[in-house]
């Protein structure tokens, strides 16, 4: 390019030589991928420039004859006009590498980047008259630099476990920076049983939106997310307006400010439904090879996430039910020690009685045999002596069959509630 300039006014004398080479300039640009403009004069009119360059800008805005800040407004304070002033003032070629500009304005407004070369026009006697300006156009290299850039960091993300709704909230947001277009982005996340979707990530969305379809069945007709996921493939719906799977979402749609929407279903590498990955839009609109890239790019990605936080919450909960296992173990063993502990207790008092049952049995064994009975009490009974009564702290005492079998109850009953009671004893001194 700087070659074609250098043989244009400035290496020849006569002006018809300079219109020449503006005229080779011309009609070698105008077919190319590059964008040529020829501007004139301080104020930097548009005299002539080529299709790529009204594209760049608006071809809403392909007009010559006007300075390039009225073409387009939205320049000025960018960079770009001072580049044109200074290599006008100057004389001197000035190149700039992905310089970035943004055109447009308010939610219309989008960024674009352009490697640009300046190069100044001259007259016959070498004065400036004005600036050539050749760019190309580098906002797809760009953005997908800083769209892998984002994607890797995401994936970083994923990797050092970073919560899943902070992950897909990024991914979202991500998205709608990137763009060539303004989008909104949704996630929503599938139930266990695959039948209804729950909300994930929406930031740009309004809330009053996101409520009310969190928990929408999957199904046929059921907008784009919900037939997405029952079909496991991509719907795309361009008007929203006119589609009949939202038939029963355009009331939400409309005050949302929603006119198309193309979902992509999340499925696990099973083929199981994980969730959707939704885009909508403004304005009616059929998507493009850029943007099925873009949705096959992210779908997979929340896939990866998704998979990666059911695979975590799995072992979370393998853990936690671990744990309760060996809690309930723990109890289990603590309780089967203290029956040990009290049966062992129960077999030593069982022990110590019949020790002091024996004793008690030997120390009477030598007592003499009374021939009345000793259990009538006070009053005295003057029945033969039949039957021996004896209670484990040593007492005994012969009676007849009827006050035997009194003993025996009240001694049973009352008398040995406990050892302060005195047993046998109390019994013979009621």
């Amino acid at each position: 390019m700087t070659s074609v300039s250098e043989q244009g006014p400035d290496a020849a004398g006569p002006a018809g030589t300079g219109q020449a080479g503006e005229e080779d300039l011309r009609a070698l640009f105008g077919q190319s991928i590059a964008m040529f403009a020829s501007l004139a004069g301080p104020a930097h009119v548009v005299e002539t420039a080529n299709p790529v360059f009204f594209a760049a800008f608006g071809r809403e805005r392909a007009r010559t004859g006007v300075p390039v800040v009225d073409l387009v407004p939205e320049l000025a304070g960018q960079g770009f006009l001072e580049a044109l002033d200074r290599v006008y003032r100057t004389g001197e070629s000035s190149t700039g590498r992905d310089v970035r500009i943004v055109l447009g304005t308010g939610p219309e407004a989008r960024e674009v980047f352009f490697d640009f070369t300046y190069e100044p026009r001259r007259d016959a006697e070498g004065t400036s008259t004005g600036v050539r300006v050749i760019g190309v156009e580098t906002t797809q290299v760009k953005h997908a630099q800083r769209l892998m850039a984002e994607h890797r960091a995401l994936v970083e993300q994923i990797a050092r476990q970073v919560p899943l709704a902070e992950v897909l909230e990024g991914m979202a947001r991500c998205i709608e920076d990137l763009a060539p277009h303004r989008v909104l982005v949704s996630v929503l996340l599938a139930d266990p049983d695959g039948r209804h979707l729950r909300h994930g990530a929406a930031p740009s969305l309004p809330d009053f939106y996101n409520q009310a379809i969190d928990g929408i069945a999957t199904g046929e007709g059921v907008g784009s997310c919900g037939t997405a996921a029952h079909r496991r493939e991509q719907v795309i719906v361009s008007d929203i307006a006119t589609d009949p799977f939202w038939a029963d979402f355009r009331h939400l749609a409309e005050p949302a400010g929603l006119a198309a929407c193309w979902s992509t279903p999340i499925l696990a590498r099973d083929g199981s439904l994980l969730g959707t990955f939704a885009m909508y839009h403004p304005v009616p609109r059929a998507p493009q090879d850029a943007d099925l890239a873009l949705a096959r790019l992210f779908t997979d990605t929340a896939a990866l996430a998704i998979e990666r936080h059911h695979i975590e919450q799995a072992k979370l909960a393998a853990e936690a039910s671990a744990r309760s296992a060996l809690e309930e173990l723990a109890k289990a063993v603590r309780a089967e020690q203290r029956l040990r502990a009290e049966a062992e207790q129960r077999a030593t008092a069982a022990a110590e009685l019949a020790a002091r049952i024996r004793a008690a049995a030997a120390l009477q064994a030598g007592a003499p045999h009374p021939e009345k009975c000793q259990l009538g009490g006070a009053a005295g009974c003057a029945a033969p002596a039949g039957i021996k009564v004896a209670d484990s702290w040593g007492d005994s005492a012969w009676g007849c069959v009827a006050h035997a079998d009194e003993a025996l109850f009240n001694v049973k009953q009352v008398f040995i509630a406990n050892e302060e009671s005195g047993g046998l004893a109390a019994y013979l001194n009621r």
